[in-house]
């Protein structure tokens, strides 16, 4: 991970094209990226094809987050954090709210049901 984000932030750096980038300009390339990864999947494709086509979907993951550290905005490491977070915190079937590991029993209802009620108790917060 370290050799890629060190590669997005060279290239950045040296190649007027990557350099030119932004958020808007990238957006097409991460939709067409994430359709390529459902279509593999989708057509039972795992392996070897699948990993390529992921990695493509990390490499637009990466660069966005390039360029918001370039901003001072965020890191890749930021968003890895909210991720980890935001699972833990939608996953309380599994974790304690400190990120302990603690599984309970729970039904597929149950678990989704538990998801949408944080996911929706975490829209409103940040609505406030």
């Amino acid at each position: 991970m370290a050799a890629l984000q060190r590669t997005v932030s060279e290239l950045r750096e040296h190649c007027p094209w990557t350099a030119a980038l932004d958020h808007r300009a990238l957006a097409e390339y991460l939709t067409e990226e994430a359709e390529e990864v459902a279509e593999e999947i989708r057509a039972g494709v795992t392996g070897e094809p699948l990993r390529r086509e992921l990695g493509d979907v990390l490499l637009q993951v990466v660069l966005h987050a390039q360029l918001a550290a370039e901003r001072g905005e965020f890191t890749l490491d930021d968003v890895a954090e909210a991720m980890y977070a935001k699972l833990v915190r939608r996953s309380p079937h599994v974790y304690r709210p400190d990120g302990t590991l603690d599984p309970q029993q729970a039904s597929l209802e149950e678990i989704e049901a538990a998801w949408q009620r944080i996911k929706a108790q975490e829209k409103s917060e940040e609505g406030e």
